[in-house]
């Protein structure tokens, strides 16, 4: 290739290494799109130059090979993050755009086996929460029945003290103590207590030292008092049983201090008062069998009943019929309907109940005398009247009208012929309030502790036989030890 120079100067060819500084120029040009300059001009010889200057796109001054080298390096490496970055934002965008999707296209445009894979997974979150809430209130009551446990056993343990410094130096007494023609009581060493065993050995006391007549016929021990006296102290409550359904809230539970045949002192009766038409009554033979929820027999009332105020009371059961005044005898035996009475001028269904509600207008009671009602009449504004009920033929044989408010006190029961009053039925810490005494016909104020465990007392009763308290407080049946003062 020759190129014909027509400056005067230059050679008629050009040099083959100025032909291909051209082509490296004309390469610069088009692939790097920089902008070039071109001088031509004489060099010290007189020989025409040609000269092309192309800027560097990446580097502001000349650097050294290692340092090139290290500069390329930086460059990829940042390239690669760029690119890293890049991708995360891309991917960021897209779950962003999904989402909105799900968003905007609502629940109603997921797939059915979405919507029931997101309905299970609810379900077994709920299942989980109602789990851990079943532990913590398992856990509570569990804390709560040991507390009492360890209450009683402060008791017991206190108890046991003032035994072994009362009544262990009496069995450890001589033969003068022992009345005559009695034997002597065995010894038994107290500083031994890994392993005692004790005998029993008959000790014939004359009657006359243990039971003496009282005024009023009933028997009376030397140490003081007829079994009767002011109620002063009631215990810790026991938890029997437990309702297993909604129908168990509130109800009544009853032994018969005076079990006739067939029945025994172990036979338990249960109503469910939670309803509007209430006739079942189960009956248990055995407590075990009413611990473990197995009724040996369900009775079928003939006519409903309502409120939580039935007894049971020498083979009979004592109600009040439902949206009525009127109280009905049921004999268990025959299941058959002995006698009614309208209670004069008493309220019922919800005109004068306790506080709690559940139509307790009409409540019948047992004590060491006999059957009582505890009710109110408007002619008595509202006041509890208490009457003496003749167990065969439901007849009044007596009546008081006390001072006590019907609705200001959450239940009542009878002890010895004294009407005694809750404060209330749902606070854990109340009280024995008053006592209505109807020999003498007074009242007077008592501040003796009660314990609504549950926060929900809706039946208390007095069991002249096991000198207990039942009572039926939120789903649970319960008992309480009573003391009363010696007369």
């Amino acid at each position: 290739m020759r190129f014909c120079a027509r400056c005067c100067h230059c050679r008629p060819e050009m040099p083959a290494v100025q032909l291909l500084l051209l082509l490296l120029a004309c390469l610069v040009w088009g692939v790097g799109a920089r902008t070039a300059q071109f001088r031509k001009a004489n060099d010290r010889s007189g020989r025409c130059q040609y000269t092309f200057s192309v800027a560097s796109p990446n580097e502001s001054s000349c650097l050294e090979q290692d340092q090139a080298m290290s500069a390329i390096q930086d460059l990829q490496r940042d390239s690669s993050e760029q690119r890293a970055a890049l991708e995360s934002t891309k991917a960021r965008l897209r779950s962003l755009e999904a989402l909105l999707h799900r968003l905007t296209l609502g629940q109603a445009a997921m797939p059915w086996d979405t919507q029931e894979g997101l309905q299970r997974e609810l379900e077994l979150a709920y299942s989980h929460l109602v789990r851990d809430k079943s532990a913590l209130e398992e856990k509570r009551r569990l804390e709560e029945e040991n507390g009492d446990l360890a209450r009683r056993l402060e008791s017991s343990s206190e108890e046991v003290a003032s035994l072994r410094r009362g009544l262990c130096p009496q069995a450890r007494s001589t033969s003068e103590d022992v009345p005559p023609g009695s034997k002597e009581v065995s010894k038994w060493n107290l500083e031994n207590v890994d392993f005692q065993e004790l005998k029993s050995e008959l000790t014939e006391v004359p009657a006359s030292r243990i039971l003496k007549e009282s005024p009023s016929g009933q028997p009376r021990s030397e140490e003081g008092g007829t079994g009767c006296g002011e109620l002063i102290w009631v215990g810790e409550p026991v938890t029997l049983r437990t309702a297993e359904t909604l129908t168990g809230k509130y109800g009544v539970w009853m032994r018969d201090p005076q079990a006739a045949y067939p029945y025994t002192q172990e036979t338990t009766w249960r109503i469910n008062t939670v309803g509007t038409d209430i006739r079942q009554v189960f009956e248990y033979d055995l407590i075990s069998q009413f611990l473990q929820g197995y009724p040996s027999k369900v009775h079928v009332l003939p006519r409903p009943l309502e409120s939580t105020g039935a007894v049971v009371y020498q083979g009979s059961l004592y109600f009040q019929g439902a949206e009525s005044r009127t109280v009905i005898r049921y004999e268990l035996h025959t299941e058959t309907l002995k006698a009614e009475k309208e209670i004069p001028g008493a309220g019922y269904h919800g005109q004068f109940p306790y506080p709690w509600g559940g139509y307790t207008d009409i409540d019948l009671a047992v004590d060491e005398t006999g059957l009582w009602v505890i009710y109110s009449t408007e002619a008595a504004k509202g006041a509890i009247v208490l009457s003496k009920l003749n167990p065969e033929n439901l007849e009044l044989e007596q009546t008081w009208e006390t001072n006590i408010r019907k609705q200001s006190v959450a239940n009542a029961f009878v002890i010895c012929s004294t009407l005694y009053t809750i404060s209330s039925y749902s606070l854990p810490d109340a009280t024995v309030n008053f006592a209505y005494d109807t020999s003498t016909g007074s009242s007077k104020a008592l501040m003796v502790p009660f314990k609504n465990r549950y926060k929900y007392s809706s039946m208390i009763d007095y069991n002249p036989l096991e000198k207990k308290l039942f009572a039926w407080d939120n789903f649970n049946m319960v008992t309480y030890d009573i003391r009363l003062s010696q007369v």
